[in-house]
């Protein structure tokens, strides 16, 4: 065959495809494609297609166990973000994506890329995004640079969805020793589009025209995929040159050109540059058409003189996406995008080969069929031990009364106010947030005009999924349910965002393995599928793992939002606890904060239950029956009740009997309502079979714990407010 590349020197290619990621045995199957040695571009190609980061080598064949369907989903897994519809003939489209290794080496620019990643992946498929949410694991605030990760990720994430004119509405944050070398930096997104105005990435049309859009490509991000594949060593700073720069202005341009442009006929499809850039959304358009692909890369918009083929085939840099047209359509393409001031390029034709052949300067720089680089990618199926289960704790004496304790929980990094993150976002911009950060158990967002209003959360409880995966698994997923419950929603699906260590290790494989049975099961038990969803293996640093973090993002439907309910207690109403306690400390916060132990088995996850009780509580605040809701989750009853008196500054008297594995216990399927009289509500509960208790009653401004002790809200919402600005004063 003519037309071929120059290809490397044996020796040096060997050389490189190790320095790339690729393992012996993945470099031979190259070899063996090609019948030749690659040029360096060829191995570019091949190391970042092939990278854990875009493979999912080590992945998929857990993930395929996942349920993906329901009569409301349009799309699942396979496309930019997961789509389902909401009525109305509109649709939801979410997806949430790590960014965790590039946040590490340089916070700001991570966090930040982070989110223009996941919103370029949301209006590609043509949604008008909606909501930011994100989900954040830091080590311990006292750890070496860590201040300075948590200051640069937050301003990160502010700094571009403030910018880009999209709300960051609602998320999670955990700190753990574990994460000292490795935090995770997990952004979602939803959108909302008309259900028969979806984009797809499959190329399609013999001729028709490849199209670059966006900003112009540099040196940044070279090789990010690869880096992301791989864990960290003490040279972690060394590879600030593979962390991205980001532009959100450019990207709210770039929204609204696309927007403009698929309100017309012109597009066949599109796909962002993401992980691996044009490699990746070149390779992937075609292959998913079952077409060829050819480059010319002279034509790429290019900020740096002198690129060559291989730094712009793999170089990351933001804000870019790529565009098949129909024939005829790039004039009027490309006035559009001039109009918004960005780059339009005619870099290419689709071919009927079979192959991407990539051209620079007249010069063959890579020629490859496309179907075995994906057909023949690596697919592992790696050797795994389950985690050994843990014994039940036996609940240990109390050392320090409810009082003394509940002031301990409500000022831990786990459990005190977020106020310093999100005061850093704006929860408002646009204009449709209905609930915002801290009001309620999951952030609620208008669609457009329209009545109709869409709940989102952000779910994980790593402690949980250390000690038993599986059942760590089921409660991220029974919980980001809870929450979309607990304002009224409808939990429709999850995207899924599986934070792990290095999966050649066989225990760091069973504990995802574990976690991928105990979400299935559980979005199979809650009808709540699996849509889209993000790896991110080889979460170490020097050999340590983080704890596993298979972090769940939940979206749901509201068919009126003046429904929604939030967690701030009004006065005056009865409290009445929904779902049965046993008073389970296993891997509890109390444990942990007050007792100073981390051990036994996490609350087990009884989805029956969660079913029953959900769906009656939903049914109750439908009614109209219940004025605030809030979920019991990590620090348990006490904690629930006390983060609903903080949220409205009024007290409560608590009378329910009970011992401190009551109060903070964290059994699982509980809920704390307040309504106007316990009566009405225990009598529905009993005639539908759910557990019921009334607990106390609200009013004042003290919560008067059932042992006498009580504590003023005021002295409550001080604890609770003042860690993280007290944490962070010293700057980063």
């Amino acid at each position: 065959m003519t037309d071929l590349p120059t290809p490397l020197d044996p020796a040096r290619a060997k050389q490189l495809s190790a320095e790339f990621g690729l393992k012996g045995d993945e470099y031979d199957r190259v070899l063996a494609i090609l019948g030749r040695t690659p040029s360096l571009t060829e191995l570019g190609i091949f190391s970042v297609m092939w990278s854990e980061h875009c493979s999912y080598k080590s992945s998929r064949f857990w993930l395929k166990q996942l349920p993906t369907k329901a009569p409301w989903v349009i799309h699942g897994p396979g496309e930019n973000a997961g789509v389902i519809a909401i009525g109305d003939g509109l649709v939801a489209v979410f997806k949430m994506e790590s960014h965790n290794h590039p946040s590490f080496i340089e916070p700001y620019q991570g966090a930040a890329t982070g989110v223009g990643g996941i919103l370029r992946d949301v209006f590609t498929m043509g949604a008008r995004p909606i909501a930011n949410l994100n989900a954040l694991r830091f080590g311990s605030p006292d750890a070496p640079r860590m201040k300075r990760v948590i200051d640069g990720v937050v301003r990160g994430i502010g700094g571009y969805g403030n910018c880009v004119g999209v709300p960051t509405v609602g998320g999670e944050v955990n700190f753990h020793p574990r994460y000292n070398g490795n935090p995770l930096v997990n952004a979602m997104t939803v959108g909302i589009a008309r259900a028969d105005r979806i984009f797809l990435s499959a190329a399609a049309g013999v001729g028709n025209a490849v199209v670059y859009l966006g900003s112009k490509t540099g040196r940044d991000g070279i090789h990010g995929a690869t880096m992301a594949s791989t864990e960290f060593a003490a040279d972690s700073e060394d590879k600030r040159p593979t962390v991205q720069v980001g532009d959100p202005f450019a990207e709210k341009l770039l929204i609204e050109a696309c927007m403009e442009l698929m309100a017309t006929d012109a597009i066949v499809a599109i796909q962002d540059m993401g992980a691996a850039g044009l490699t990746s959304s070149s390779v992937e358009m075609a292959g998913k058409g079952g077409v060829g692909i050819e480059l010319q890369m002279e034509n790429v918009p290019q900020r740096e003189t002198g690129m060559t083929a291989y730094e712009m085939m793999l170089s990351e840099s933001q804000e870019r996406m790529l565009m098949i047209l129909k024939p005829g359509r790039e004039a009027m393409a490309e006035a559009i995008f001039r109009k918004w001031e960005l780059d339009f390029a005619v870099i290419g034709h689709l071919t009927d080969t079979g192959r991407i052949v990539i051209r620079h300067k007249g010069v063959v720089e890579a020629n490859i069929e496309l179907a075995p680089l994906e057909s023949q990618a690596p697919l592992y199926e790696r050797p795994w031990v389950p985690t050994p289960k843990l014994p039940v704790l036996t609940a240990p004496a109390d050392p320090v009364g409810l009082k003394a304790a509940l002031l301990q929980l409500v000022a831990c990094p786990d459990l005190c106010s977020r106020r310093w993150i999100w005061d850093q976002y704006d929860s408002m911009v646009g204009g449709q947030t209905a609930k915002r950060p801290g009001a309620a158990d999951a952030a609620v967002v208008r669609v457009e005009d329209h009545k109709r209003a869409l709940a989102m959360t952000t779910d994980c409880t790593p402690r949980y999924c250390l000690a038993d995966p599986e059942e760590g698994g089921k409660q991220a997923v029974a919980e980001a349910w809870r929450n979309i419950t607990a304002v009224g929603g409808l939990p429709l699906a999850i995207t899924d965002n599986m934070n792990f260590g290095n999966p050649e290790k066989p225990e760091i494989m069973g504990q995802f393995a574990g976690a991928v049975m105990g979400i299935g099961s559980a979005c199979r038990a809650l009808d709540f599928p699996v849509v889209s969803g993000n790896v991110s293996l080889y979460n170490e640093t020097e050999g340590r793992g983080i704890l596993p973090t298979p972090a769940i993002g939940g979206v749901g439907v509201l068919e009126d939002v003046a429904q929604a309910v939030g967690l701030a207690l009004p006065a005056n109403h009865d409290l009445v606890l929904i779902g049965a306690t046993q008073g389970w400390l296993g891997q509890s916060l109390w444990l942990r904060e007050v007792a100073g132990r981390e051990e036994g088995a996490p609350p087990p996850v009884d989805l029956n239950a969660e079913r029953r009780n959900g769906d009656f509580v939903r049914a109750q605040i439908l009614s109209g029956a219940v004025a605030a809701c809030h979920d019991c989750s990590d620090g348990g009853l006490l904690v629930a009740v006390a983060e609903m008196a903080m949220a409205s500054g009024t007290g409560a008297v608590l009378d329910a009997a009970g011992d401190h594995a009551f109060w903070y216990g964290e059994d699982q399927a509980r809920y704390v309502l307040a309504v106007p009289a316990a009566a009405p509500l225990l009598a529905a509960a009993a005639a539908a079979g759910i557990p019921a208790t009334r607990i106390g009653h609200s009013g004042g401004g003290v919560l008067a714990l059932p042992n006498g002790e009580a504590i003023s809200i005021l002295d409550l919402q001080a604890a609770h407010e003042a860690t993280l600005p007290a944490l962070m004063r010293d700057g980063a």
